[in-house]
């Protein structure tokens, strides 16, 4: 009669206690290796979107007060206009580049070091300190956080918005600011023109999240001055050979 071998089931108290450890703590690293991986690609990207407005919000504070300060509030915009006249009939019309480039470089040189006063948590340096202070923390600007944003946030409902640990969001300037000049002309009445003219200021900075960062682009478009060109009156309404003033921009 042939015996019959059963094998041998297996048991889980028969392991080692250092291999059940060893087991234990794998499973637990896997377990945050996949919860920080969700995080990362389900949670953080809604948490950024939120705080790139923020960063930009914040920024353009800092803009319109440098621009507002060194440019609307101090040039003079009859200056700024050169326009070239011959019998009362405007010939072209041109920038005061060395004026405009003036304003221009300091507005610029204020936003920057601002920006990077903020990273560095070093407020009372910076220009436009009190009207920063009427809408953000200065506690948290000190530690260079210019927002704190409840996680209760990412369940997009405004009971739990007000709820949860608190995520601090810091910006950083990741490259120079970029400033320049542009116009606008359009025809105002007859034989008129309206010229605009406009600071455009380009930073790039990186949002900056708990375990998560990634830059933003920010473009802002502020008007400065307002011109009026009065062009001789035609013979006739309608002469589509008169001639229209020329505009002519300093590279900035």
């Amino acid at each position: 009669m042939n015996k019959i071998h059963l094998k041998k089931t297996f048991k889980l108290s028969k392991i080692k206690p250092i291999n059940l450890i060893a087991i234990f703590i794998i499973l637990i690293l896997i377990g945050i290796y996949l919860i920080f991986g969700y995080i990362k690609d389900k949670i953080m990207p809604s948490l950024f979107k939120y705080g790139s407005l923020e960063a930009k919000k914040f920024s353009s504070i800092i803009i319109n007060d440098a621009i507002d300060k060194y440019i609307t509030d101090t040039l003079d915009v009859e200056k700024l206009f050169l326009i070239t006249n011959d019998n009362g009939e405007i010939k072209s019309i041109d920038f005061n580049t060395a004026l405009i480039n003036k304003h221009l470089t300091k507005a610029t040189k204020s936003i920057q070091q601002s920006l990077k006063y903020i990273e560095k948590g070093d407020i009372q340096k910076v220009e436009y300190q009190a009207d920063l202070l009427e809408s953000y923390d200065e506690k948290a600007l000190k530690n260079g956080v210019i927002y704190y944003l409840n996680s209760g946030f990412i369940f997009n409902n405004p009971i739990f918005a007000n709820f949860g640990a608190q995520i601090p969001i810091k910006i950083s300037l990741t490259g120079d600011v970029v400033s320049s000049i542009s116009t606008e002309v359009t025809n105002y009445g007859i034989n008129n023109a309206l010229i605009k003219v406009y600071v455009n200021i380009k930073i790039t900075e990186q949002v900056i999240l708990p375990y998560y960062d990634k830059e933003i682009k920010l473009e802002t478009k502020v008007p400065i001055a307002l011109k009026l060109i009065n062009g001789t009156v035609p013979n006739y309404y309608g002469n589509l050979n008169a001639t229209t003033p020329s505009l002519t921009l300093p590279n900035a």
